[in-house]
């Protein structure tokens, strides 16, 4: 079992963060959101208005996930065609988030040709092109090195404030979670369960100074706290 009893409920627009210890269940979370796994129990329910054809997900994975045989314009409007958009409006819907990630000079290069960071960034333009209810994001940035990675966090928040979707955002790295969240909600080692849910009292916009305030040191270490016995119990079992 990776989950158990699981109880989550996500604010409109909210950007809510989930950390915890290697195995615990966080991908499986984010799989069962997005009805790519089925639950053994329980049930996953969006509530409240959408506009009609609004797909209640979009997922951006850790590994990029694009097809290779693709422009970044094709790759943008592939979710586009599976909601049966018209072939017009497919084209300039994609190209105002190709736009948007500040890829325009790139529509027509294929995956390969791009950097790490220009993968991912056609990723999230593809996720947001579908205007989804919630955007559901697995450890997006890992694989980038750390100056890519700090750039995509402050370009993520930016495109959020944006487009005020919600964002469910796992990642095993505390000090993004405070830094890009609303909440922080920390799973315990397998099966993963709620162990607390942080409230993150930084305003907003996020600037990169803030890393060095007192609310943010001090949300980092509560964090780091509910976790480190978790993750070192997982580590000497062999789970991390």
């Amino acid at each position: 079992m990776a989950l158990r009893d699981v109880d989550l409920a996500l604010a409109p627009r909210e950007f809510l963060a989930i950390l915890g210890p290697s195995g615990c269940g966080k991908s499986t979370l984010l799989g069962i959101v997005a009805g790519l796994l089925p639950p053994t129990s329980g049930v996953v329910a969006f509530e409240g208005a959408r506009r009609p054809g609004q797909p209640l997900s979009a997922m951006v994975f850790q590994e990029f996930a694009l097809l290779p045989w693709r422009t970044v314009q094709a790759n943008v409007e592939l979710g586009l065609e599976e909601l049966g958009l018209p072939a017009g409006e497919r084209r300039q819907r994609a190209r105002r988030f190709v736009e948007l990630t500040g890829l325009a000079g790139f529509a027509e290069r294929y995956p390969h040709q791009l950097s790490g960071g220009m993968r991912q960034r056609v990723g999230i333009a593809r996720a947001l092109a579908v205007d989804p209810a919630v955007l559901l994001m697995d450890e997006p940035f890992s694989a980038l090195d750390a100056q890519t990675r700090a750039l995509m966090m402050e370009e993520l928040l930016g495109l959020w404030e944006r487009a005020r979707t919600g964002i469910v955002y796992v990642t095993h790295n505390i000090q993004e979670a405070v830094y890009m969240a609303d909440r922080v909600v920390v799973l315990s080692r397998r099966p993963g369960q709620v162990l607390e849910s942080v409230p993150i009292a930084l305003p907003r916009p996020r600037l990169e100074a803030m890393q060095g305030w007192p609310v943010f040191v001090e949300a980092t270490a509560r964090l780091w706290g509910l976790i480190r016995s978790q993750a070192q119990a997982a580590f000497a079992e062999g789970e991390a």
